[in-house]
């Protein structure tokens, strides 16, 4: 595939040691070449770093750089590469890539080299996808995560049930248009069933795996919820070490949720501190208390945070009953405080003086399943939009399923199997489909 030659800096605007301008396409060398001053760099090998100088028109120099060389294919985009390292004054900057676009290169759109890559075939769409994860990880476990999938382990599950879908395709096939050969293996309905059986099963244990990746990768909405004054405000003031939110004696001191971000042992987690629920008597607080009720049923996991200095209220039995079903710490506050409260709580603490934290984080990480990973929790699906394809895929196999029980023909089945295998293709980005791409790699970084 051939395309035009493009530019962009790569490394973040501002003033640093060093930036970095990355050039690509057909003729790049070449035209890099005409504006340096030092090694004949169409001479160069490939993965090699040269000094020298970029001149002007009037054959001053713009500035002191290394060049580097990489020769197609070994290089990110499989094309004709250069990178110059210029220093990193924002004007010289500047002044560089300006020089660099007179050479008949135009400047590169956001994500345009990693598109590159994809297009020519040196990464799929995991991988492309996986590079912005890394770039945006909030947490180790997210970067591993992201590494895995650029490394091809996250591609390797979806390439296995695309072989075994298309085995099943071809046998199919095989039956229907050459049924002559007496060797080959007749398709009926007692071969196809267990197949798709077990792809079926594989598929249910890809998602139920990518369910901890997608939480390590994109957050876990965490909502704390109680009643007034039983410290929800504090908790939040205490995870974050800040003072985020307002706290007083007042009731109803809190009328909205409050949103902030805190890593927790390799985890990110979204905490959303919330109205105090009770009966309300004016209308902003009302609002608050509806919108702490849509948090709750929005929330990964919920800190239900009750007063132990306290009597068990009408409205502590009303939470602990609307988050029964919910992913659910119960948290017992102000143990520095004596004891009224009469509840097998799971976590005691003191917001206050910041006891009893640690124990809390820990309970977190046990309840989502994140405190003992392994090595190959990183490999599955953490794209929502893997997963969605990775479902749509296991509808279609359920059709498979559904058209044997109807005893239609054998030939039937090949289309909902075929349908599964594109929409298998689809999230390694296997089939052309331009408008999604497009989308995709806008949101990428300009120069990556």
């Amino acid at each position: 595939m051939k395309f035009d030659t493009i530019a962009a800096i790569s490394t973040p605007i501002g003033t640093a040691g060093l930036s970095v301008i990355r050039v690509t396409g057909e003729g790049s060398i070449e035209a890099i070449n005409s504006i340096f001053k030092g090694k004949d760099l169409t001479k160069a090998k490939g993965n090699t770093i040269h000094y020298g100088h970029i001149l002007d028109k009037d054959g001053s120099v713009v500035d002191e750089v290394m060049i580097s060389v990489f020769r197609a294919p070994k290089s990110f985009t499989k094309e004709d590469t250069i990178e110059v390292s210029t220093h990193g004054g924002i004007l010289i900057t500047q002044k560089v890539l300006e020089r660099i676009l007179d050479c008949d290169i135009r400047l590169a759109e956001p994500g345009e080299f990693s598109k590159r890559a994809y297009l020519n075939g040196r990464i799929d769409l995991i991988q492309a996808e996986a590079i912005m994860d890394i770039i945006h990880a909030t947490n180790e476990n997210a970067l591993k995560v992201a590494h895995r999938a650029l490394s091809k382990k996250t591609s390797g599950l979806i390439e296995n049930l695309k072989n075994k879908v298309l085995t099943l395709i071809a046998k199919i096939e095989v039956n229907i248009d050459y049924p002559e050969y007496d060797d080959a293996e007749v398709m009926s309905k007692e071969i196809i069933y267990p197949a798709t059986i077990d792809l079926l099963k594989e598929i249910d244990d890809i998602l139920l795996h990518s369910r901890k990746t997608q939480l390590i990768r994109e957050g876990i909405k965490t909502v704390i919820v109680g009643r007034p004054n039983v410290g929800k405000s504090s908790l939040l003031n205490a995870l974050l070490d800040e003072d985020r939110a307002i706290v007083s004696d007042i009731a109803g001191t809190t009328r909205d949720t409050i949103d902030a971000y805190v890593n927790l042992s390799g985890a990110t987690l979204h905490l959303i501190d919330t109205a105090g629920i009770r009966d309300a008597k004016d209308t902003i607080e009302k609002i608050g208390v509806e919108r702490s009720l849509k948090a709750i049923n929005e929330a990964d996991l919920v800190l239900l945070v009750l007063d132990l200095s306290q009597t068990l209220t009408d409205e502590d039995k009303m939470l602990l009953e609307a988050t029964k079903n919910k992913n659910r710490i119960i948290i017992g506050n102000k143990k520095d405080l004596k004891r009224n409260l009469e509840i097998d709580t799971v976590v005691e603490i003191s917001s206050l003086k910041k006891d009893g934290l640690e124990k809390l984080e820990q309970e977190i990480l046990k309840t989502l399943q994140l405190d003992n990973l392994n090595d190959t929790d990183f490999n599955y699906l953490s794209n929502i939009r893997h997963i969605q394809k990775l479902k749509e895929a296991k509808a279609s196999l359920e059709a498979v399923i559904t058209s044997i029980g109807l005893d239609m023909p054998v030939d039937m089945y090949a289309i909902d199997l075929t349908k599964s295998w594109n929409l298998l293709g689809e999230i390694l980005g296997n089939h052309s489909y331009g408008d999604l791409l497009t989308e995709l790699f806008s949101k990428f970084c300009l120069g990556k």
